[in-house]
């Protein structure tokens, strides 16, 4: 049974959105301990507020990256909102310096202080993103199913504009970030340049067909992921001897785990590995600059010079 929770208008109606929404999510049963991930956007803080609707002991764990000045007043606005919602607040700092890949190392960096299992608020919105994000790097199946649907992501069907619904009518204040309007990073472009063109090519709203399909490719990786395991990934004839869509699931699997890369091995990668497994090369880089080379027939992995 959903918590009471009243938006600012006394609606009657309000009651029925918080259950219409609970009804696609996939929170743990009432008074579970859960940890939320809250940057204070409105996508996680409707985690937040979500959780404790449904009747979850919450605690919201806000991550400050400092690379904004704005950050410290940003820990104090979560930790008012868990307050008023009667959850738990932890502040934790990183340090995160400018340059290059600046998103991907914040993001490992905040992952690094979160729990294992901390919920996090990604959206339709972001699945349906995420998958053109794989797409554009070769990633192959695995990369198209994208984020699982699994207990971290309770919200991930419910729409960026639902949750921004949701804070607007409880009144709250919500952190704008402005780097998600920033060029610069390629996953804004998607969201403002790409999706909204899309969208009006397929003359439709396409961000729930694409998050659609994420489960049906995760089903497909997974059975080329079970019947690729018997292969020897490091044994050049195992390779060469299984079927060429098997062997390529399996390398790709491969250097994922050699490399503890975050994101799906790109194709390209994939195939210059199997250049070396047929003989054309000795050896080659792949993604991240990690070398994978051959020796009497057996595929070993370096990490990019001066790791």
């Amino acid at each position: 049974m959903a918590g009471q929770l009243s938006d600012t208008s006394g609606d009657d109606s309000f009651q029925a959105f918080i259950d219409h929404l609970l009804s696609r999510c996939s929170f743990p049963p009432a008074q579970a301990d859960v940890v939320c991930a809250v940057s204070g956007g409105p996508d996680s803080v409707a985690l937040l507020v979500l959780a404790v609707a449904v009747g979850c002991r919450a605690t919201a764990v806000h991550v400050d990256h400092g690379l904004r000045p704005e950050s410290a007043s940003e820990a104090e606005l979560v930790r008012r909102i868990a307050e008023q919602f009667g959850a738990d607040f932890v502040s934790e700092t990183v340090n995160v310096d400018p340059g290059p890949n600046l998103e991907a190392r914040a993001r490992k960096a905040r992952y690094g202080v979160l729990p294992a299992d901390a919920m996090l608020g990604h959206t339709v919105d972001d699945q349906a993103e995420t998958m053109l994000l794989n797409l554009l790097r070769g990633a192959g199946p695995s990369g198209m199913a994208a984020m699982a649907y699994d207990a971290r992501r309770p919200i991930l069907q419910l729409r960026r504009s639902e949750t921004h619904e949701l804070c607007t009518r409880l009144g709250l204040d919500v952190v704008t970030d402005p780097t998600n309007t920033d060029p610069a990073f390629r996953r804004n472009r998607i969201r403002n340049e790409l999706l909204p063109l899309i969208d009006d090519i397929a003359d439709r709203d396409v961000a729930p067909l694409l998050a659609s399909q994420a489960p049906l490719f995760g089903e497909q990786a997974a059975l080329l992921g079970a019947l690729a395991g018997v292969i020897d990934p490091t044994d050049c004839a195992a390779l060469r001897d299984a079927h060429p869509v098997l062997a390529q699931v399996r390398i790709r699997d491969w250097l994922r785990t050699e490399t503890s890369m975050e994101h799906p091995v790109d194709h390209a990668s994939v195939q210059r590995v199997l250049d070396v497994v047929h003989g054309i090369h000795k050896g080659t880089e792949v993604v991240g600059g990690w070398r994978v080379s051959r020796t009497s027939g057996r595929l070993r992995v370096s990490p990019p010079l001066g790791d």
